[in-house]
């Protein structure tokens, strides 16, 4: 999955921290990706009352419209 330095950088973290390999690449791309945008949840139709009748057979396409809509 890695270049062999790489992997042999992982495991060498890993060992010398006591952790996991895993927990090194996790904390490896959590700290090089960017913070998550704020902003509002989708809500998501029919879900209990007040949705839109048609909501089951066209659910894709409101939540692509929905998505869309927020870009």
């Amino acid at each position: 999955m890695f270049p062999d330095d790489v992997e042999t950088r992982l495991r060498l973290e890993a060992r010398r921290r006591g952790v996991p390999l895993a927990q090194i690449v996790r904390e490896a791309v959590e700290h090089h990706l960017p913070a998550p945008e704020p902003g509002r949840p989708l809500s998501f139709f029919a879900v209990g009352e007040g949705g839109p009748a048609d909501a089951s057979e066209r659910v894709d396409e409101y939540v692509r419209r929905a998505v869309r809509h927020r870009a």
